[in-house]
C-alpha cells in the first residue's frame, strides 16, 4: 500500500481571519530575504574594501568616497538631533506629494475606464508628465509657487505615472466572465467596476505605490535642492558646500533608508490586503 502523501503546512497555509495572524502571514521570515540580506553584506564589505585602498584619501585631502564605517561614526556624531527635523521636512513634503499624485492617478484610472474616450487624449498627458526632467519643471514651479507646494507638486508628479499604469492594468485584467455575470444580473458598468474591477486591480495597484513611495522621496529631495528652508536635500547641498563629505554621504544613506522603509510598508499594507492573489500578482 502506498504512504499518504504529505505536504508542508505552510505550502498549503492559507491567511489567518484576524489581522494579527494576517500580519505574521505576510512578514514572516521567508528564503527568499536570504539572498538579498547576503548581498546587502557583500556589497558591504566590498565597499568597505574599496574604500581602503582604490579611494583610499591622499595627505592632506578629503577622500571622495568613505567607508561605510566612516559614514556611520559621521551619523552617530550628528546625532538624531540633526536628522530628525530634516526627515521629518522631507517626510512631509513627499508624503502630501504621494497622497494627491496617487489620487489623481486613480481618479485619471477610473476615468479611463467610465469614459473610455479620455484616454486617449489624458494619456498623452500623463506619458509627458512622466518624460519632463523633475529639475526642469521643479525651476519653473519654484518660481511661480511657494516652496512648500512646490515640492508637493514635485514629489506627485513623481509618482503619478507609476501609480496610474498600476491601476490602470489592474482594472483592465478584471475577469471577463465575472464582468459578464454582473452585467447579466442587470448591472451597470459602475456595478462591475465597484463589484469586480476595483478588487481586481489591487495587486497591480500597490504594485505600482510601492514604487511610488520612493519616487516621491526623490521628487521632494529635488525640491529641496532648487529651494526649502530644511529638510534632507537642503542638509545635503549644506554639506556639499562645506566639503563634508562623511556627512553628504550619510544624508544620502538617510535618504535611501527612508525610502527604502516607504516601499516596506507600503508593501507590507498591499500584501496585507490582497491575501487572496496569486504571488506573482503581488
Amino acid at each position: 500500500m502506498a504512504a499518504p502523501v504529505t505536504t508542508s503546512p505552510l505550502a498549503d497555509a492559507t491567511p489567518p481571519d484576524s489581522l494579527g495572524r494576517r500580519l505574521l502571514f505576510v512578514i514572516r521570515p521567508r528564503r527568499s530575504w536570504l539572498p538579498s540580506l547576503i548581498g546587502v553584506a557583500v556589497l558591504l564589505i566590498i565597499w568597505q574594501v574599496v574604500a581602503g585602498t582604490v579611494f583610499k584619501a591622499a595627505p592632506g585631502h578629503s577622500q571622495a568616497v568613505p567607508a561605510p564605517t566612516a559614514i556611520i561614526r559621521s551619523m552617530r556624531t550628528d546625532g538624531w538631533s540633526f536628522y530628525k527635523p530634516n526627515i521629518i521636512a522631507t517626510l512631509h513634503s513627499a508624503g502630501e506629494g504621494w497622497l494627491w499624485g496617487n489620487l489623481l492617478a486613480i481618479a485619471t484610472a477610473l476615468l479611463f475606464m467610465l469614459v473610455p474616450v479620455t484616454e486617449r487624449l489624458l494619456m498623452q498627458v500623463a506619458v509627458a508628465s512622466y518624460c519632463v526632467p523633475t529639475i526642469a519643471i521643479g525651476g519653473v514651479l519654484i518660481i511661480a509657487l511657494d516652496k512648500p507646494s512646490a515640492r508637493m507638486i514635485l514629489a506627485a508628479i513623481s509618482c503619478y505615472f507609476t501609480t496610474l499604469i498600476g491601476m490602470h492594468l489592474g482594472l483592465r485584467s478584471a475577469e471577463r466572465s465575472s464582468l459578464d455575470l454582473v452585467r447579466a444580473y442587470g448591472g451597470s458598468t459602475w456595478t462591475q467596476m465597484w463589484k469586480v474591477r476595483l478588487r481586481s486591480s489591487l495587486p497591480d495597484l500597490f504594485a505600482g505605490l510601492r514604487i511610488a513611495a520612493p519616487a516621491a522621496m526623490l521628487g521632494a529631495v529635488i525640491g529641496e535642492y532648487l529651494g526649502a528652508d530644511n529638510g534632507l536635500g537642503v542638509a545635503m547641498v549644506n554639506a556639499q558646500q562645506q566639503l563634508d563629505i562623511p556627512r553628504t554621504w550619510g544624508l544620502a544613506m538617510a535618504i535611501t533608508l527612508t525610502s527604502a522603509l516607504a516601499y516596506v510598508i507600503t508593501a507590507v499594507i498591499g500584501n496585507l490586503l490582497t491575501t487572496w492573489a496569486p504571488k506573482v500578482a503581488r
